[in-house]
């Protein structure tokens, strides 16, 4: 069997996820890694065997023997990373969000459609197994038309610093950081409906909250409390032009009692709580049933789903299937951000 080369341009904590799931790939060699910090990128090389080693991506790229390529650098750095490597004839994983602007993201559609090559934008909990579960019976018509989804990531202490509170770097807080995830989950869920209109807030009130003690969280390698410029806490109301609508609110820090998890869509025959986890509601003789899968993983299952998602980019690398995350779905999903982002600050509805 021939294996694919996977290279890996960004060496951060990410990038743990997917080089573990590379590597259970038998259908994958993984080749080259490239990072600013050479000494952790030649650790890496260490531990997964790879043999090539870089600083400069450009130079990762030139290598010709790599057909593929994880992207798993700063956001700010997704755009430039992704075009270069379309037009060196690979094809690309992005880690989320695929970059921070509209133009960004048009211009990476259009290096798609120019070079020929495929790109998968990294929303991983598509590949969650209780989604696959979920997503046959919404295919099958059990939840009939979803007209409303609503989705809660609330951290009251969990805003990593460093890059992640970099605006520059990250594009914003826990929006784009964690609010992308469950927003693009329930949108495709939902089928991937037209967005026809964004009403957002944010807000910035509690800063990071470094002052508090004795409770642990995690913080990005270049944490540093001193630096700080993206929103605690954001909210949006998503209106489709199908009629269906979609609420979301996500936090770093605020002052809740614990951190929570909650995803819902309620459809006109069924409604489907997804977190905490996977339960499915219905009505038969003219009795509300409540469905709970018998499933190894009713909830986010954080490394399966990465080894479901590289195993999918994998076989959408050979030509086995259609990646289930194209460009296209990136581009949809920046521009809901920016919107939310633009009503917040301008304070008003987005009309698209």
């Amino acid at each position: 069997m021939t294996l694919i080369k996977i290279g890996i341009i960004g060496n951060g904590s990410i990038s743990e996820s997917h080089l573990t799931a590379y590597q259970a790939n038998p259908k994958v060699k993984l080749w080259a890694v490239c990072d600013l910090n050479e000494e952790r990128a030649r650790k890496t090389a260490e531990k997964y065997d790879i043999p090539h080693v870089y600083t400069d991506y450009h130079e990762l790229l030139a290598n010709k023997e790599v057909q593929a390529v994880s992207i798993c650098t700063w956001n700010n750095t997704h755009a430039e990373i992704s075009i270069a490597a379309l037009k060196a004839d690979k094809n690309v994983l992005c880690e989320k969000p695929l970059c921070k602007t509209v133009d960004e993201a048009l211009t990476i559609e259009e290096a798609v459609q120019k070079t020929g090559k495929m790109l998968q934008v990294g929303y991983v909990r598509r590949h969650a197994s209780n989604i696959a579960v979920l997503k046959k019976f919404i295919d099958a018509g059990d939840l009939g038309d979803i007209y409303f989804a609503k989705a809660s990531m609330i951290r009251r202490l969990g805003n990593p610093g460093g890059w992640f509170a970099d605006k520059e770097r990250s594009g914003g807080g826990p929006l784009i950081d964690i609010g992308v995830h469950v927003i693009d989950l329930c949108w495709y869920l939902m089928g991937k409906p037209k967005v026809k209109s964004v009403s957002g807030n944010t807000y910035a009130k509690l800063g990071n909250r470094s002052n508090i003690e004795s409770y642990d969280f995690y913080k990005a390698a270049d944490y540093d409390a001193t630096r700080n410029d993206v929103e605690d806490m954001a909210n949006a109301l998503v209106r489709f032009e199908n009629g269906a609508s979609l609420l979301v609110d996500v936090s770093f820090s605020l002052h809740a009692k614990q951190d929570s998890a909650q995803v819902n869509l309620y459809g006109t025959n069924g409604g489907a709580e997804v977190e905490p986890q996977l339960s499915i509601v219905t009505e038969q003789h003219n009795t509300i049933i409540n469905i709970d899968p018998q499933i190894t993983d009713p909830a986010f299952d954080f490394q399966g789903s990465f080894q479901n998602e590289i195993n999918h980019f994998v076989d959408s690398c050979l030509g086995i299937i259609e990646t289930n995350s194209p460009v296209q779905d990136g581009v949809e999903m920046i521009k809901i951000l920016n919107a939310i982002y633009q009503s917040a600050a301008e304070g008003k509805e987005i009309q698209f």
